[in-house]
């Protein structure tokens, strides 16, 4: 199967089952070196006139050191039976060991950025906005409470859907 280049507003898919069931995986390149982890909060919709999706992601995370580096990253979305594969992904560093290798996954490069060839969807995004989430702009304290014990608050991304493929 090969990918088919489709338009943002075309995808029939609910972005609610993809971001919160099904999951994604975000890759960020740099330098050469991409660095992937499993995503499961985040959305889809305009901004700007633009397609964009909306990631968070953690300081601690080796993979924000990619993104942050990189214009854009890469968002991938997988079946079913690649759910142990992406537990894998958000329960291992790639500060320890080569994630994307071991998973047995085929990068393709797209414009410095990378996904994955065994994905049955691809989003090649660039990043528009980041902003650091702050304690301060909370409204619901039970959130802030429950999600952030530690204080390490999230990175909320703003990227442009470039590219959006699907498996034919």
């Amino acid at each position: 199967m090969s990918f088919k280049e489709i338009a943002p507003e075309e995808l029939k898919e609910n972005a609610f089952k993809v971001i919160g069931k099904d999951w994604l995986l975000v890759t960020g390149t740099a330098e050469g070196k991409s660095n992937a982890m499993t995503a499961s909060w985040g959305g889809m919709g305009v901004m700007w006139g633009k397609p964009v999706a909306f990631l968070v992601i953690r300081p601690q995370r080796y993979t924000k050191e990619f993104i942050d580096r990189a214009e854009g990253l890469t968002i991938s979305v997988f079946g079913e039976d690649r759910r142990k594969m992406m537990s894998y992904f958000g329960s291992v560093s790639g500060r320890d060991e080569d994630k994307i290798a071991k998973a047995g996954l085929t990068p393709v490069e797209d414009n410095g950025r990378v996904y994955f060839e065994e994905a049955r969807m691809a989003l090649v995004c660039r990043k528009l906005y980041a902003q650091e989430m702050q304690e301060a702009c909370f409204f619901d304290e039970e959130s802030n409470v429950k999600w952030y014990p530690d204080k390490d608050y999230h990175t909320m991304y703003i990227v442009e859907i470039e590219k959006l493929l699907v498996k034919e």
